[in-house]
């Protein structure tokens, strides 16, 4: 089974797990599951822990800002340029069933704009990972772990992870 967790889930273990963990015990069994490859830590995840609560991620999870570990287990996977295995029938989703109502009140180039950003985002890029494997083995577990819930409560064009896997056969 392979986790892929966003930057909200990591910030969430951080602030109400690891607080507890006096002797070491979660810290290093999160970093043995992302050595082992179990716990997937995209680019794009990485990238946004830069930028988040004052890099709380990257200090108390030191080893994700370590070069050596991760040249050595291959941290963070690269997502950048994967290829969706169903690209037409995901844009059509994404034009389509994806869509909040927010986004349904923009004009044509305002929409592409929302969607382009949304493509290049962490949420979007762990969906489309997780679809990657599952394309690649079928029977592949694949979990997205993420602090959001179906319902839209923001001002997004697009629709929350849990709302999107659903359609997609992802488990969240």
């Amino acid at each position: 089974m392979k986790v892929v967790i966003d930057t909200s889930s990591l910030l969430s273990l951080i602030r109400y797990y690891l607080p507890f963990d006096k002797r070491n015990i979660l810290y290093d069994y999160v970093g043995s599951q992302i050595q082992n490859g179990d716990l997937i830590i995209i680019d794009a995840v990485l990238e946004e822990c830069k930028y988040t609560a004052q890099k709380l991620v990257l200090k108390t999870l030191s080893y994700l800002d370590n070069k050596n570990f991760k040249k050595l287990y291959k941290i963070p996977t690269r997502t950048k340029n994967l290829l969706l295995p169903a690209p037409k029938r995901f844009y059509n989703m994404l034009d389509n069933q994806f869509r909040t109502q927010h986004s349904r009140r923009l004009n044509e180039a305002e929409f592409e704009q929302y969607k382009k950003e949304f493509l290049d985002s962490a949420d979007a890029r762990m969906i489309i990972y997780a679809l990657n494997e599952k394309h690649i083995d079928k029977n592949a577990e694949i979990i997205i772990v993420t602090e959001e819930s179906e319902t839209a409560n923001d001002n997004k064009a697009f629709k929350k992870i849990p709302a999107i896997c659903k359609p997609l056969g992802l488990t969240v």
